[in-house]
């Protein structure tokens, strides 16, 4: 089980020097990329100060899969943090996002696959995420590619 703390560490390691709408669309086609050569069904989401730049589903996706991209970045754009760091810091509590937030499960999902982009030395600036896994697969599927995206 992946704790508060790896997934903080996680936010301060896999942080951008610059980020435009290029660098988004690059980051996009990376995610596009590696789904495709796994046959994932996933959507792909990357929005910058609540723009989305880009935007794609593959097969096996459905318009529940925009939902919850939506949810989960709302999220992160509330909080700075990963959807699955918010969720996880109320299962660590013992309790729910949904009974401590307050806020409408309808809009709002502290589920895994989402990450904030995080420009260095400004903060979170935007997201990047997956929907269509296992909450902690969609996570995990997007700390890799920005992990593998940033070292290029």
């Amino acid at each position: 089980m992946t704790t508060s703390k790896e997934l903080a560490e996680q936010e301060e390691r896999l942080q951008f020097d610059r980020f435009d709408n290029e660098t988004a669309l690059a980051l996009g086609q990376y995610l596009l990329a590696a789904a495709r050569e796994r046959s994932l069904p996933v959507v792909i989401s990357v929005r910058r100060n609540g723009q989305r730049l880009f935007h794609a589903a593959l097969p096996g996706t459905a318009p529940d899969n925009d939902a919850w991209i939506d949810r989960k970045s709302r999220v992160v754009d509330r909080y700075g943090h990963s959807s699955f760091y918010i969720g996880t810091l109320h299962r660590e509590a013992g309790d729910t996002f949904e009974e401590k937030s307050r806020l409408d499960p309808d809009l709002y999902a502290a589920h895994g696959g989402v990450f904030p982009i995080i420009l260095r030395g400004t903060g979170p600036i935007g997201t990047v995420g997956v929907s269509g896994l296992p909450q902690a697969e969609d996570h995990a599927f997007v700390v890799e590619q920005l992990t593998s995206f940033l070292a290029r």
